[in-house]
């Protein structure tokens, strides 16, 4: 496996006030992943990318909302979410120091 393919898998993080609370309390942090990925490949990825070491991973599939803007009807995309929890001692930071 090349390099590159850790780096695809994560898309983004998650960052609202539930993600931060549960980072803070708890070592778990939220990305956006492919859809395609499985917890070993997510697993994996985290620990190469971030340096870090995983302890679990779960994975959810998060339906898109449907919005209306007037008469127009549209609906977000899906998504795949994984939470993982680092083990005791590990973080990673993101906004830290902005």
């Amino acid at each position: 496996m090349s390099t590159a393919w850790f780096y695809d898998l994560i898309i983004e993080p998650i960052t609202t006030e539930k993600t931060t609370k549960q980072k803070d309390e708890h070592g778990q942090i939220s990305f956006s992943v492919d859809p395609k990925a499985n917890r070993i490949e997510i697993k994996r990825s985290i620990e190469k990318v971030f340096n870090v070491k995983v302890a679990s991973v779960r994975t959810l599939n998060i339906k898109g909302k449907i919005k209306r803007r007037g008469r127009i009807l549209g609906k977000r995309k899906d998504y795949k979410k994984a939470v993982v929890t680092l083990m005791p001692g590990e973080r990673i930071d993101f906004f830290e120091g902005v």
